[in-house]
């Protein structure tokens, strides 16, 4: 009997260890502190800084899960067993409380959204950022491809299967952020978004954004972080290579009483530059403040700034790979690669020739309306004032390639250069005083004793404001809708303002000046005007506003049920584009007319789920994409000449993937197609015309296609708790295929029957007079079309994670331009192969330590980036021959670098 109800009571009390992790369900976050209960006893715990927890319970007990600011979550422990592991658990936002208003419809879910997807998580940012950029971090992505060009403080890009930046949408909460004008992301004026950032999503191909545009390459979701339900704050000071410097701080007053919360963040980075000459400044700057009105409404309001200057080293500055090793020279113990040709001293003080300086604070306005059960409207208002400029040189006819630091073969320019390899500012000051006692024979002014080189600044400020409302309702219990708007209105101020008159007494613009045409303006022709003497803070060159109005609208259908979740969307959309110009024109001429440009898009997806584990998806679109505002011109800098060639892009994509989901082991495949096709290709120079006089040409040709295809793989694995091992590998073929036709038009829009200028007069048989590219089969340049990754972290101990990854590069191919004065109108220039870059491989470690001190929680960490200090080549522009010795603008990647970092926690 006793046996028995021995038996009996140890069965009664038989104990399971259960394990497992709280995340963020939109995130992936770790949650730090959240409660673990035991329903009904007074037993329980807390995660750990990693998100984990332990906790014992009984035979069928109950386990609850709260944390502020996310919904309870309850999980019933119905496995045998001494020990069960529930792996990562989700947490979902209370709707109620102070996650901040996102377009959340712009966020790829897993084993649901059929698109090719990567989330990097807050831990992740905060492990590998060091001093690197938003898009260095991205690089163990399938796809993705970043360098840092010319190598100064905001100056690296993105390419997404190929496509640059201006074909790869980068969004801030579901709002996009390309330039207006031309598309393109200058990451200068986000160079603090990485301060801000609490997870970024990288969507490849058309994506599962619901804007009424979607993107070519791919898109970038940036999530901010959000005005924290939670009280306290965290200050950080970071140091490294090269002058690194970085304090950051952030507060956050916590949800009040009466439903108010706020968060503020400050940044400064400093920074020498790895680059000579390459120093910068820039400042962080964040506020959100988020008001829960009501059950049913709830407003947040979020502005981020991040003012920066830098000087650079352009990358029209690159050396060819021969002229590197005759640097080295100059350099000293330091690598040559990190050599700049704009790089020297005026007066004793340093001075770069090539500077960028810009803010262009962004603020939204967000309303989260549930309206009931099954219905909510959320919206987004946005405005961004931006303001700044770049530097460089300029000058009369003759003398403006004189700023140049390297000349078009690549080799550096002797002109000015002192014997330590500096660029010599003191000589250009002495050229411009003896010029006023002693004057040279200019062009066109004969006895000039201005200024033959000086410093202007080319502003490009702009005004831009938008709304992007999103409508969801569900049908039925299968099917959820979605409709929206999407509005934006830009005005871009482009003008050239003289800085500098380097020890000069005035400068006469008339280069540009003599091309104001009288029928334009009433300037035109004037000599007194076009002789003018300028000084500092006049206006050369160009003095003009850009206009766009778009208009869209967008609406996708979902079905949700059981294994299957499927979508159909489209969109429509208006583009307008025109301008205002007080430089080559005046009075009632100065307004262009207006242009539009429909577009639209049609998508549709479905994902599969065969069994807990396994799924399968596809999807397909057809994108009709407006021209950008500078091929609807002949030239926008200076014309109201529409293009007459100017249409719309067209793109058509196909996509196919797996996923595998478990406990210890997740991956991806898929493959992708997108047929580019209409693709402008724009170009521009100068001749001499009849009369000697130089003037300027343009082209723009249409009729170029790419074809992008490739495979893409990525996983992570989890064989330990303490372990994970993730790795990627993408596979493409991207290639220039088909005729590009285009017309060399004069500044009037006229179209010239020669390369003297003189003008088509018959028009019966135009297309005679058609230039001719030939780009057949001819490989992409500017992005490595194989890349690998393999990385590890390591868990040993509580609060210690140890990083490292493995990066390779390969089938990276010269990028080049297509330079339309080698065509003629009786032969095509034919494009061929550009030179393939030799392939490379980096490896980089990164360690953080968060431990309590007091009661305060710290966290100190560690970066070392390129650990072997690998020489490579980044990025080349192709020359004459297509191989290493002919290539030109060579930017070479940086060698090692490093960081460390603490942070408290409050």
């Amino acid at each position: 009997m006793v046996a028995v109800l021995s038996v009996f009571s140890a069965a009664a009390f038989a104990q399971t260890t259960v394990r497992g992790q709280l995340v963020d369900s939109e995130t992936g976050e770790p949650l730090v502190g959240a409660a673990v209960m035991v329903e009904g006893t007074t037993q329980g715990s807390v995660t750990d800084i990693d998100g984990y927890f332990k906790q014992s319970v009984a035979s069928n007990a109950t386990l609850l899960f709260k944390y502020v600011g996310y919904k309870d979550q309850k999980k019933k422990i119905t496995q045998k067993g001494a020990s069960v592991d529930l792996g990562a658990i989700p947490m979902e936002p209370d709707a109620v409380m102070l996650k901040d208003v996102v377009i959340t419809s712009s966020i790829a879910v897993a084993r649901k959204t059929p698109v090719a997807v990567s989330t990097v998580d807050p831990v992740f940012i905060e492990d590998k950022i060091g001093s690197q950029e938003l898009p260095q971090i991205l690089k163990s992505t399938p796809g993705v491809y970043a360098s840092n060009e010319g190598g100064g403080f905001g100056d690296s890009n993105i390419k997404i299967r190929g496509f640059k930046s201006e074909y790869v949408a980068m969004m801030i909460n579901g709002v996009p952020m390309n330039g207006m004008e031309n598309q393109k992301v200058y990451m200068s004026n986000w160079g603090g978004l990485i301060d801000v950032a609490s997870s970024i999503q990288v969507q490849r191909g058309l994506g599962a954004s619901k804007v009424s545009t979607p993107s070519v390459g791919g898109s970038q979701n940036i999530i901010t972080k959000t005005t924290d339900a939670k009280k306290g704050g965290f200050i950080s000071y970071g140091m490294g290579n090269d002058g690194y410097s970085k304090v950051m701080f952030s507060v956050s007053s916590g949800l009040t009483k009466d439903g108010w919360a706020f968060t503020l963040l400050g940044a400064r980075d400093k920074r020498d530059g790895y680059i000579q000459g390459t120093e910068s400044e820039a400042y962080t700057w964040f506020m959100s403040i988020a008001k829960r009105i009501n059950d049913n409404h709830q407003l947040s309001f979020t502005a981020f700034g991040a003012p920066q200057w830098h000087n650079q080293r352009n990358m029209a500055n690159g050396l060819n790979i021969k002229e590197y090793q005759r640097v080295k020279q100059w350099m000293g113990e330091e690598s040559p690669y990190r050599y700049n040709s704009t790089f020297g001293y005026r007066n004793g003080q340093v001075m770069n020739s090539s500077r960028n300086e810009y803010h262009k604070p962004q603020m939204s306005l967000n309303h989260l309306w549930q309206i009931n059960h099954k219905s909510s409207l959320s919206t987004a208002a946005y405005m961004s004032i931006g303001t700044g400029a770049g530097y460089s040189g300029t000058g009369v006819t003759g003398y403006t390639s004189s700023w140049y630091g390297t000349a078009s073969d690549g080799t550096v320019n002797t002109q000015f250069r002192c014997p330590d390899g500096t660029f010599d500012y003191d000589a250009v000051d002495k050229l411009n005083a003896d010029n006023y006692t002693n004057p040279v024979n200019v062009s066109g002014m004969p006895g000039y004793k201005g200024s033959l080189m000086i410093m202007n600044k080319a502003s490009n400020d702009h005004f831009w404001t938008g709304l992007i409302s999103t409508y969801t309702t569900k049908f039925g219990d299968y099917f959820d809708f979605y409709g929206g708007i999407d509005f934006r209105y830009y005005k871009g101020l482009h003008k050239n303002v003289i800085t500098d008159l380097f020890g000069g007494q005035y400068y006469v613009d008339s280069y540009n000046r003599k091309s104001v045409l009288a029928e334009n303006s009433v300037n035109g022709g004037v000599t007194s005007w076009v002789n003018q003497k300028l000084g500092v803070g006049d206006v050369i060159r160009r003095d003009y506003d850009g206009f766009v109005m778009y208009e869209g609208g967008f609406a996708q259908l979902e079905y949700n049920k059981d294994k299957v979740s499927a979508f159909v969307s489209g969109g429509l959309t208006n583009t307008s584009y025109w301008r205002k110009d007080r430089f080559y024109y005046s009075g009632d001429k100065q307004l262009s007319s207006k242009k539009h440009y429909l577009g639209g898009n049609v998508k549709a997806g479905l994902n599969y789920n065969l069994d807990d584990y396994n799924n399968v998806f596809f999807n397909t679109g057809f994108i009709s994409r407006a021209p950008i505002f500078d091929n609807t011109f002949i030239n926008s800098q200076s014309s109201h000449e529409r293009n007459p060639d100017a249409k719309n892009e067209k793109v058509y994509s196909f996509e196919l993937g797996y996923g595998y989901r478990s406990q210890y082991f997740s991956a991806n495949v898929n493959a992708y197609y997108t047929m580019w096709k209409d693709k402008a290709l724009y170009d521009t120079g100068s001749y001499e015309d009849v009369n000697g006089a130089s003037q300027r040409w343009t082209m723009n040709m249409t009729g170029a296609q790419a074809n992008h295809m490739g495979i893409e793989l990525d996983f992570i694995a989890k064989p330990f708790r303490w372990m994970e091992v993730n790795g990627m590998f993408s596979w493409g073929d991207w290639r220039w295929n088909g005729t590009a036709k285009g017309f060399m038009m004069n500044t009037e829009g006229q179209i010239m029957a020669n390369s003297r200028g003189e003008v088509v007069t018959d028009m019966s048989n135009v297309d005679q007079y058609k230039y001719t590219i030939e780009m057949d089969n001819v490989q992409v340049g500017g992005s490595a079309q194989t890349t690998a990754a393999l990385g590890v972290t390591f868990r040993p101990m509580k609060g210690l994670r140890l990083n490292a990854d493995w990066n390779f590069f390969a089938r990276n191919y010269a990028d080049y331009d297509i330079d339309a004065s080698q065509a003629t109108q009786k032969e095509a220039y034919v494009v061929e192969k550009p030179w393939e870059i030799p392939s490379w491989s980096t490896f980089d470690v990164s360690a953080g330590y968060t431990f309590d001190f007091g009661k305060i929680r710290a966290t100190l960490s560690g970066n070392v980036n390129n650990l072997f200090n690998q020489e490579y080549i980044a990025d080349a522009r192709d020359g004459s021959n297509h191989d290493w010795e002919t290539a030109t603008r060579v930017i070479y990647g940086w060698g090692r670098t490093y960081t460390v970092r603490l942070k408290l926690n409050f």
